[in-house]
């Protein structure tokens, strides 16, 4: 699942693309606005990942629940649990890996990825755009994040993401297809507190 935070682009590009592009950044404001304005967000998105020789590696169900800066990411046995300070990363047999939020900074998160609360991160450019769609691509301001390039294509008419291609260093490709996404979920604020109760006993937790 670690793939789904990688990406990547050449020095000259970045320098290029240092810019922030103003349609883009409307479009892009219009998701964060939307997102912020929720209460709870439900998406089921599908995850494939490619090497850079363009052979599918697998494919992958990932359902996530978000509300805030906190999210619940699931994909079979396996989940990430993120309560806004810490993340728990549970392998779905017998280990869970506790990091904080600050330490996984490098990465590119679902939760960030779906915000539309690039501004911060990333210098964008519009590639693209007709009535219903629109292309952006992202390049990290930090050169030392995980990666260096993120295209998506933003649903205009929903104004939400509807697929994200993620480039890593070893140009090795993740994407991430959003097949459903529902802004006015509700879900209790337990669902985001970690309870070491509901996993098996026998599970190890490694800080």
């Amino acid at each position: 699942m670690k793939t789904f935070f990688l990406s990547v682009l050449t020095l000259l590009t970045l320098s290029v693309s240092a810019q922030k592009d103003a349609v883009a950044k409307q479009l892009l404001d219009q998701i964060g606005a939307k997102v912020k304005a929720s209460k709870g967000i439900l998406v089921n998105i599908t995850l494939t990942s490619k090497n850079n020789k363009g052979k599918t590696l697998g494919a992958k169900q990932i359902a996530l629940q978000m509300k805030g800066d906190k999210y619940l990411l699931k994909e079979g046995k396996m989940e990430i649990l993120c309560d806004g300070v810490n993340i728990y990363n549970f392998d779905g047999v017998n280990s869970i890996s506790k990091s904080s939020v600050a330490d996984a900074d490098q990465t590119l998160s679902p939760q960030k990825l779906l915000s539309g609360n690039y501004d911060k991160d990333f210098n964008f450019n519009l590639l693209a755009q007709n009535t219903n769609s629109a292309t952006i691509e992202l390049y990290p301001i930090d050169r030392k994040k995980g990666f260096q390039k993120v295209t998506l294509i933003i649903d205009k008419v929903k104004s939400a993401l509807s697929n994200a291609i993620i480039l890593d260093k070893s140009n090795n490709i993740t994407d991430v297809k959003v097949l459903s996404i529902n802004y006015a979920a509700s879900f209790e604020d337990k669902l985001f507190v970690f309870n070491r109760a509901k996993y098996p006993k026998n599970v190890e937790i490694f800080d």
